[in-house]
């Protein structure tokens, strides 16, 4: 799974990749900050982002914060769903409530400890991929029940008034020509014929035969 690093200090990006590397996270993206990050998740639209499946993301950034930031991710609706954590000095832990209400799930303390790091990013990625696989549940929920009102429009069914003849039965079609009722039931519906005689017509075709 990938994950975004946000941060303008080179030195910290190169200590979370490490420690992230050394875990067995290798997908990993790098940001400086809000800008570059916007890039990558293309805040605009305007290209097709990368898929990111957690994000780490520092407090204090030059230009727009990490806070801002993050509320600017959850805005988006093709990112709403990438767990952001910040990443923060103890310093600076009265920016948490701002982050939380901003849309963060939680948070790391500088200087960052990796058990503390890894525990934390292993809590998110699961988070995440229940979420995918939630989303792909629904989707192939939806497609399914998008072919079946697909198939269900499809049905042939008879509707309105048919036009039968009282003596022979045979039924006027849309082109006015008159058809076998059978005929005509087999081109408008999914029904199948299956043919034998009734009791009256045996006993009118085949007098002395049928036995009451």
């Amino acid at each position: 799974m990938r994950i975004l690093i946000v941060d303008d200090s080179p030195d910290q990006q190169a200590l979370l990749r490490a420690i992230l590397s050394k875990a067995g996270h290798q997908d990993l993206v790098s940001a400086d900050g809000a800008a570059s990050a916007a890039k990558v998740l293309n805040f605009d639209g305007d290209s097709i982002p990368e898929h990111i499946d957690l994000i780490l993301m520092d407090v204090l950034m030059p230009g727009q914060d990490g806070v801002e930031t993050c509320r600017q991710i959850k805005r988006c609706a093709h990112l709403q769903d990438i767990p952001v954590i910040m990443v923060t000095a103890k310093s600076d832990l009265s920016n948490l409530q701002d982050a939380f209400a901003a849309g963060a799930m939680d948070f790391i303390s500088k200087p960052v400890s990796s058990i503390e790091l890894l525990a934390r990013v292993s809590s998110a990625l699961l988070l995440k991929q229940e979420m995918d696989r939630r989303k792909n549940r629904e989707l192939e929920l939806r497609r399914s029940n998008e072919e079946l009102q697909k198939a269900l429009k499809e049905v042939k069914v008879l509707r309105g008034l048919i036009p039968i003849c009282a003596s022979c039965k045979k039924v006027r079609n849309d082109g006015g020509f008159w058809q076998q009722l059978e005929e005509y039931l087999g081109e408008h519906s999914e029904a199948e014929f299956s043919h034998g005689l009734c009791q009256p017509c045996i006993k009118k075709l085949y007098p002395g035969v049928y036995q009451d």
